[in-house]
């Protein structure tokens, strides 16, 4: 069995992501040196130092869907301008953006996730729990297990790829890192949908009816 300790020592010894620890630990049968071995063939042990450098550079990419009904702009920074040019960073940043069309998440990462819009949740969570009837003593595991599908959601990098149901966005991310050579990073993402917001007429057809019958 993989234990929680096992995936942390793992990820204190390579920087690799926490599921790509445990996969790797997985795939090795629980033996730490062989997991490592599995981690750095995929090149997810560099790709974790490269994602602490700075990235500055990068491009805006823009994405319309559904005959304009859908549009994002999309900021992927990276560290250098040959990477942000070459067709295989475009392509990438084309992914995301159309993973922002598609899956709309509200915010980039989970840190970016407000305070109090988390707090709402939690309470929200916990109340429903309590009126299915749930015990106290495990209230807080269920809570803690519905902000992680909330996670899943609302932020991009949590989300499932939609190109590849098997992977998170984070995992994706990660890959390019491996194979580009250099830090990325997902800044910043505005979408719209045409008539967001706008509160839309709802007409009563049966108030028109009697009205116009009235004036006959």
């Amino acid at each position: 069995m993989i234990s929680a300790e096992m995936v942390r020592d793992l990820r204190e010894r390579t920087g690799a992501g926490m599921m790509d620890c445990k996969r790797a630990l997985t795939d090795a049968d629980g033996n730490m040196e062989k997991a490592i071995d599995l981690l750095r063939e995929k090149g997810l042990a560099a790709a974790a130092k490269k994602a602490g450098r700075i990235a500055a550079e990068g491009i805006v990419e823009s994405y319309i869907h559904g005959g304009g009904r859908i549009g994002v702009l999309v900021e992927v920074n990276c560290e250098t301008d040959f990477v942000a040019k070459t067709d295989e960073y475009k392509e990438f940043c084309r992914d995301i953006a159309m993973q922002i069309a598609a899956a709309n998440p509200e915010y980039v990462r989970r840190e970016d996730v407000p305070t109090d819009v988390l707090e709402r949740e939690k309470s929200i969570a916990r109340a429903q729990a309590i009126n299915d009837g749930k015990p106290e003593k495990i209230l807080d595991k269920i809570v803690n297990g519905r902000i992680e599908k909330f996670y899943k959601e609302v932020c991009l990098m949590e989300q499932v790829y939609i190109k590849n149901n098997d992977q998170s966005v984070s995992q994706y991310l990660t890959e390019k890192i491996a194979k580009m050579g250099e830090n990325i990073s997902i800044r910043r993402f505005a979408r719209f949908a045409v008539g967001e917001g706008i509160e839309k007429r709802q007409d009563d057809l049966a108030a028109e009816v009697a009205k116009i019958n009235a004036g006959k």
